[in-house]
């Protein structure tokens, strides 16, 4: 389903795009997959029911990790984005020996229905099940149909090193590509989709294989507007600390997330 001849073709360009993007690298790929099979996909998602866990920071947002059960074009995407063609790719642009994880953890397929949004955040950098593996690409594949600006949604990110900011367009067929390090933030401010009409993507992320530990572990890490109530500031200022106490309880929700 992935253009991969139109991503081989043009991967010197694309390269240079996604290491001097700023506000820190990232890439923007429209016409990413077979218009007609994406097209069909999009008409097949059903309306979600399993809500995110991202609690106070994100709104109305829901999941499906193993979105490849829901039939042969999701199973196509899936089997693409993992396939060696995709990973040798992301490898030659970012100049990093990357991966696409296979199963997928943390990511899936997303909506966001009335008055989503999704706090500024940075990931999780270590896979919860392989501690050599670090984090090192989101890749976000948007299937929203006839977007408009007015609907909100934009992908923010923002660079906390330098405190700089873009707004990236989340139109239908559109893969963005981010760096993640322990700067990049992102997010997406409230949505004012038609009813109905939901903030739809597809998200998967690619590792690099340490060695050995180059950042300390963290959980998602939440940076709200300062205009954010008190209780969520202190949510946030100490989410990390207490996602880590539960996983030694608990273990790792996102382990789990199959």
């Amino acid at each position: 389903m992935i253009n991969f001849d139109f991503l081989e073709k043009n991967k010197e360009e694309l390269r240079l795009k996604y290491l001097t993007n700023q506000p820190f690298s990232h890439l923007i790929i429209d016409d990413f997959c077979d218009e007609n099979k994406l097209k069909e996909l999009r008409n097949q998602i059903p309306e979600l029911e399993n809500k995110s866990r991202d609690y106070m920071f994100a709104n109305n947002k829901f999941e499906k990790s193993n979105y490849k059960e829901l039939g042969p074009l999701f199973n196509e995407i899936y089997e693409d984005f993992k396939s060696e063609r995709f990973n040798e790719f992301l490898s030659f642009i970012s100049a990093k020996k990357v991966f696409v994880d296979p199963k997928n953890h943390g990511g899936g397929l997303h909506q966001g229905k009335k008055n989503s949004f999704l706090d500024m955040h940075l990931d999780f950098n270590y896979h919860p099940l392989d501690k050599n593996l670090y984090r090192q690409m989101n890749l976000l594949l948007y299937l929203n149909k006839d977007w408009k600006e007015e609907y909100g949604g934009e992908l923010k990110i923002e660079d906390l090193r330098t405190n700089k900011q873009a707004e990236l367009g989340v139109p239908f067929n559109r893969l963005i590509i981010q760096e993640c390090g322990p700067y990049t933030l992102h997010g997406y401010d409230m949505t004012s989709f038609p009813d109905g009409n939901y903030r739809t993507s597809i998200a998967t992320y690619a590792y690099t294989k340490h060695n050995q530990l180059m950042e300390k572990p963290r959980t998602t890490d939440w940076f709200p507007d300062k205009e954010a109530s008190a209780i969520k500031q202190f949510a946030a200022k100490h989410y990390n600390k207490a996602v880590q106490i539960k996983n030694k309880l608990f273990g790792s929700g996102t382990a789990k997330n199959v």
